[in-house]
């Protein structure tokens, strides 16, 4: 296996793990302004995350890196392509944070609810960017010869695309809801648990629909990349099984049901898309590859030797720190964030 190989898949796990992470993370919130009915119970529902949230883009922030470091063409069409998108991500990613900061700073009842609503904004507008994103990328966007990206920001929002987001929103709600049953007690973990039945089928729904249209729409099922075979038929099998978990009250199991789907249906948008990294519309000889798009052998052996010594060490502290933080909160709780 060469050096490029072993950086795709290497990415591919990073995307994997902030998907996992970060999904109940925006699922949590998305629901933040809808659950909590006071501040009190807000608050509950702001703790719940309050020691991961940042923990989890870092495997976002890390996903990046490790793609501009060793797949420079691949970053530089991505960024310069998606943009305006990116940026408004970017955006909402710093409002986020800015909300999870001064939303107690000020006691007002006005203050407070801004920051919840901004925080719902910061979560909802990445869960739909990523999955337009990633759809995008598999379906192939107008790259040239010299891969610069020839299209517009409309060139993005396609019906394949959109489904594509929403579909990632709807399953990164369900598994957010499934979170708060964990992290929650009392009338709040029953709340939790309804909204989670409710948004369960929508999920379901899109997941499969979005399935679908990739068949018709994309090659990730009969091109020239790696069949995915089984492991969407797992991600489906996931899914639906968490509706089955939930319903007879095995949440644990629930919520690892929906990080089964939610890593197999990102596996799946890999396995498809391998040995490329960006399909081009406008012909298949321009797609950006592994090979085309990346550093130099020397880059990847030196990148490859930090990631052996400075990734278990990541892996090591986020065990940690949902080791150290794990227990359900109520309004009761003596936890603020």
């Amino acid at each position: 296996m060469d050096l490029q190989t072993i950086w795709f898949i290497l990415i591919a796990v990073l995307f994997i793990g902030f998907f996992v992470l970060e999904g109940f993370d925006y699922g949590v919130g998305m629901l933040l302004p809808f659950l909590g009915k006071n501040d009190d119970e807000r608050r509950v529902i702001i703790n719940t995350i309050g020691p991961f949230w940042d923990g989890n883009e870092v495997w976002m922030i890390t996903a990046g890196g490790a793609m501009f470091a060793a797949f420079p063409h691949w970053y530089a069409t991505l960024f310069s392509g998606f943009y305006l998108a990116l940026f408004l991500m970017l955006l909402a990613l710093i409002a986020r944070g800015v909300a999870f900061e001064f939303r107690s700073k000020d006691d007002r009842p006005g203050w407070r609810s801004l920051w919840d609503w901004v925080i719902f904004i910061g979560s909802a507008v990445p869960a739909l960017l990523w999955g337009v994103a990633l759809a995008n990328i598999v379906r192939g966007v107008p790259i040239d010869a010299d891969m610069n990206y020839v299209g517009g920001f409309f060139t993005l929002l396609n019906p394949y695309a959109l489904v594509g987001g929403l579909a990632s929103v709807s399953i990164f709600v369900l598994h957010g809801a499934i979170f708060l049953n964990l992290r929650t007690a009392g009338e709040m973990e029953s709340r939790a648990h309804r909204t989670a039945q409710r948004a369960w089928l929508p999920a379901v729904f899109l997941a499969f629909l979005f399935v679908i249209m990739s068949y018709f729409s994309t090659d990730i099922f009969t091109g020239h990349g790696v069949n995915p075979g089984v492991v969407p038929i797992i991600a489906g099998v996931s899914l639906l099984l968490a509706g089955w978990l939930l319903h007879n009250n095995h949440l644990a199991w629930a919520f690892t049901t929906t990080a089964v789907a939610i890593a197999f249906i990102t596996l799946t948008l890999f396995m498809g898309l391998f040995p490329r990294v960006m399909v081009s519309s406008l012909n298949p000889d321009w797609d950006l590859t592994i090979y085309n798009a990346s550093s130099s052998h020397y880059t990847l052996t030196i990148m490859t030797i930090a990631a052996l010594i400075f990734v278990p060490i990541v892996l090591v502290y986020q065990y940690w720190s949902y080791r150290r933080f794990w227990e359900r909160l109520s309004p009761q709780s003596e936890l603020e964030y």
